[in-house]
C-alpha cells in the first residue's frame, strides 16, 4: 500500500514563511506527478502548485513568485515553501501525487492523496 504523509502546517504570522512536506511511502516503482491543494472551510480545493519528474512547474498566480514546490526525489519528499503569507491563505493544505505502485505482481499508476496539514495566517 502506498501513503503519502504531510508535515510543516501551523500558525503564522501575515508576511511570515513556512515549508510545507510531503512523503510518499510502499511499494512505489514510479512518482509521476505531485501536486499541492489547499481548501479553506466552506470552499472548494484549489490546485496551488505542481511538479513533474521531469522537473517542470506550475503555480498559481496568487502565489507565484512568493512560494517554491521542490523534490527530493531519494526520499520521496515533495516540499513547498511559502513565504509573505496573508491571512487569506489560511486553508488546510494537501498533497496528491500520482504514482505507480507494486500491488501484487502488478502495478497500477492513481493519484494518492494526504491527510492535509493546518495552515493558519493570523494578522
Amino acid at each position: 500500500q502506498v501513503q503519502v504523509q504531510e508535515s510543516g502546517g501551523g500558525l503564522v504570522q501575515s508576511g511570515g514563511s513556512l515549508r510545507l512536506s510531503c512523503v510518499a511511502s510502499g511499494r512505489i516503482i514510479n512518482i509521476y506527478t505531485m501536486r499541492w491543494f489547499r481548501q479553506a472551510p466552506g470552499q472548494q480545493r484549489e490546485l496551488i502548485a505542481t511538479i513533474t519528474d521531469g522537473g517542470d512547474t506550475y503555480y498559481l498566480d496568487a502565489i507565484k513568485g512568493r512560494s517554491t514546490i521542490s523534490t527530493d526525489n531519494a526520499k520521496n519528499t515533495i516540499y513547498l515553501q511559502m513565504n509573505n503569507l496573508k491571512p487569506e491563505e489560511t486553508a488546510k493544505y494537501y498533497c496528491n501525487a500520482d504514482i505507480q505502485a507494486r500491488i501484487d505482481g502488478s502495478s497500477i499508476v492513481k493519484g494518492y492523496w494526504g491527510q492535509g496539514t493546518q495552515v493558519t495566517v493570523s494578522s
